[in-house]
This record gives C-alpha cells, sequence and structure tokens, in this order.
C-alpha cells in the first residue's frame, strides 16, 4: 500500500499566487527534466490548443478535466501551459505536501493547492469556486480522483468537479460571463523496445510467485496467467470461493464487493452503490479522520488500517479491465499492464523510458448554472466523459501493435 495517508491533522495548503515563477520555470521547460527521470517521458505533442486559448481570450473561467492514467500526468500538463502559453492552479492530493520540504514549496510554486480526499475540504472548495470566478488562470481537476494505469479506459469519475464547475457558473452568470470545461485527453505512447522490457518485469514477477520463468510460452499467454494467478492468490487469501471458469470481471466484482460491503455495512450502515472510487472515498472519509487526530487507541488504529489496505485492494482490482491485453495487443497496453503487476507486487515500478505523451484538447463545454435532477448521473460529468472516450478511442488507433507470437488467449 503506498503512503497516501497522511497521519496527522489535515490542513489546508494555498498555492503560492506569484505569477512569474510558474510562468518563467514553465517557459524555460525546467519540468522535462522531472518528467524525463521519474516518469521516463521523453516526448510529446499537443494538439487543438487553439480551442483553450480562446476560451482563455474569451475571458471565461476555465476548467482542465483530463483522464489521470499516470503520476505524471500533472506535470505532463506543463507541456500545454508552455504551448498556450498559460499559468494554472492545480486540486493536489494533500499527501503530496507531506514529503520533503523543497518538494511542498515546488508544489505550491508551480500552483497546486492541497485537497483532503479523507474529508469534506470545504476550503479547497471554496478555493477551486474562486479560480474559476476570477478566471485569472485555468483550475485542473482530475475528475477520476487517482491514477488507473489503464490509457485506453476511463475509471469512474467523481462528481466534485461538475458541483465546483456549476457553483462557480452561477457566480460568474451574474458578471455576464461563463465557466467552461475542457476535456483534456491524455495518452501515452511506448516507442521502445517492448519485448526486452516485458522479458525483465515477467521474469522478476515470476521469481516472486516461485514459479520457473518460461521464455517458450507467448507474452500475452503469461500476461493473462499472471494476471490470474494475482487475482487466484488474493480470492484464496480473501477466502472468495467461486466456480471454475467464471468469467474475470464477475470475479473481480465480487471480490471487490466482498472487501468493501462488510466495511460499508461497519462504516456506513448499509452497501452502497456507485463507482469504486466514491464507494473507497466514503468509507475512508468515516474511518480515517479520527487516526490522523490521534483519536484511536493503537489497537483500533490497526484494525482500521487492516480496513484501509481492503479499500486499496479493492481499487487495486478495479484497475485490471478484462481482455485488456488481449482485445488489443497494442505495446501501450502490455506496458501498462506489467507496470501495475510490478506496481503491486513492489510498491514501486521502475522507470523504462522511451514514452511519448500526447495531449489533446477537447471542445469546450460551457457549465450550465443548473443540475437536471432528473437524470440519473450527472450531465456535465456524462458530458466530459463522452468527449473524452471519443478522443481516446481515436489516439488508441495510433498505438503500436504487437507482432510477437500468438497463443491461446
Amino acid at each position: 500500500m503506498q503512503k497516501i495517508l497522511i497521519e496527522k491533522p489535515y490542513k489546508f495548503v494555498p498555492p503560492f499566487t506569484w505569477h512569474w515563477p510558474q510562468r518563467l520555470l514553465t517557459k524555460f521547460g525546467k519540468f522535462k527534466g522531472l518528467l524525463r527521470k521519474n516518469h521516463g517521458v521523453v516526448a510529446h505533442e499537443c494538439r487543438n490548443v487553439n480551442r483553450l486559448r480562446a476560451s482563455l481570450a474569451a475571458k471565461h473561467g476555465v476548467m482542465l478535466t483530463p483522464n489521470h492514467p499516470r503520476t505524471a500526468d500533472p506535470i505532463a500538463m506543463y507541456h500545454l501551459c508552455q504551448e498556450t502559453p498559460m499559468s494554472m492552479y492545480s486540486m493536489a492530493s494533500w499527501h503530496l505536501f507531506n514529503q520533503t520540504a523543497f518538494t511542498s514549496f515546488m508544489v505550491r510554486l508551480m500552483g497546486a493547492f492541497s485537497v483532503n480526499r479523507e474529508g469534506l475540504d470545504r476550503k479547497a472548495v471554496d478555493y477551486a469556486i474562486n479560480v474559476l470566478v476570477n478566471a485569472e488562470r485555468p483550475l485542473l481537476i482530475f475528475p477520476s480522483g487517482t491514477t488507473s494505469r489503464t490509457n485506453d479506459q476511463l475509471m469512474a469519475f467523481m462528481e466534485g468537479p461538475a458541483f465546483i464547475a456549476r457553483t462557480a457558473a452561477k457566480r460568474k452568470a451574474k458578471e455576464g460571463g461563463k465557466v467552461v470545461t475542457h476535456p483534456i485527453c491524455i495518452k501515452y505512447f511506448y516507442q521502445g523496445d517492448i519485448e526486452k522490457v516485458a522479458q525483465d518485469v515477467l521474469q522478476k514477477v515470476e521469481k516472486q510467485l516461485t514459479w520457473k520463468p518460461d521464455l517458450t510460452v507467448p507474452l500475452i499467454d503469461r500476461i493473462v496467467k499472471i494476471g490470474d494467478a494475482m487475482l487466484t492468490l488474493k480470492e484464496l487469501e480473501h477466502h472468495v470461493r467461486l466456480p471454475h471458469g467464471t468469467p474475470l470481471r464477475e470475479r473481480q466484482t465480487h471480490m471487490v464487493n466482498h472487501l468493501l460491503a462488510p466495511l460499508e455495512e461497519e462504516w456506513l450502515g448499509a452497501v452502497a452503490k456507485g463507482g469504486i472510487q466514491t464507494r473507497v472515498k466514503n468509507l475512508r472519509m468515516k474511518i480515517f479522520p479520527e487516526m490522523s487526530r490521534n483519536e484511536v487507541t493503537p489497537e483500533e488504529k490497526l484494525r482500521r488500517w487492516k480496513h484501509l489496505e481492503k479499500t486499496y485492494l479493492a481499487q487495486q482490482i478495479d484497475c485490471y479491465p478484462e481482455k485488456y491485453v488481449t482485445e488489443q495487443r497494442s505495446v501501450d497496453r502490455i506496458l501498462e499492464t506489467i507496470e501495475k503487476f510490478e506496481e503491486d507486487l513492489f510498491v514501486h515500478c521502475r522507470i523504462h523510458g522511451n514514452l511519448k505523451v500526447v495531449l489533446d484538447v477537447g471542445e469546450a463545454i460551457e457549465v450550465p448554472t443548473k443540475r437536471d435532477r432528473n437524470a440519473e448521473s450527472d450531465p456535465l460529468i456524462t458530458e466530459i466523459r463522452t468527449s473524452l472516450n471519443s478522443m481516446l478511442l481515436e489516439l488508441q488507433k495510433e498505438s503500436r501493435i504487437y507482432e510477437g507470437r500468438q497463443g491461446i488467449y
């Protein structure tokens, strides 16, 4: 479990509002070294930037709502800042402000402010609304709330960004202005030798599973076999038994409900519906705040950590789409999947390099001042998601297809 929950009372951290540092650092591309060193991103391309320029020229309040496949995404967005050019504010998880003093300083310098994902953070919401109303800079929010490492498929979106945008739109309308959101499609293309990289990672993973690596088995078959084994081990650990041959997605759904439903009954009073991210967020909002304030006994803290670990596992399981590497055998999907194997087994995955990021700016979506209460899901979130899906489908066509030996899957 990665260290994303900080055991101390939350305190809102505002960004530094100076204009010149972000503009200067962006202009000279200082973020590119971080992308290369920490994430292996060595090339980029920005598309349809004119759409964003038009919204900025019109003085609209602008919310940027990208998909979130990698931890590199917030830094990669500065390619877009460089080419527009513009500065931006961004809403960022509080754990990013609890690393080194230098990291916290730089995150704030680049326009980020904190949000407490394990609580109701009114200060962060108010700050975000004011950013959109003042229209001084665009506001960056990732609607999924967390990374997926499945670039070609979107996770469930939170509805918080839509609430922020609509509240700002109401205030902006009184001034005769508008708030718009631009979906930003982020897509990474791997340009290196996928066969070599995959063999190195899979051998490491297979040894961790106490298997003897068999290089005669086709690459895709090995990936599918490892994925099945990792899920099976978790099913055994948590005493989950399903009939042989149960489809992967059914196994995943059953496992997630097995992990979350008892927690929801204890902490929320009933089993919840909706996306995994919303279910996990609601649980963490109940389980974690007293821990962060040191208001529970050591025994209770240990029990709650075990509950939090189950929510983390549920998220991990949900990030493995069925047939992800078999329906489209792209080198990008293969890389993402083996990186997830490595991350889930060893907490961190190695930097493989040779990544190119494409940032495609979607058409502006005008934010309404009211929500259609008859709609089952938030109409604004639905429109953002539809736009991102459409752009992703087009970008998928540019992925290299793996031409290695075919197996039985």
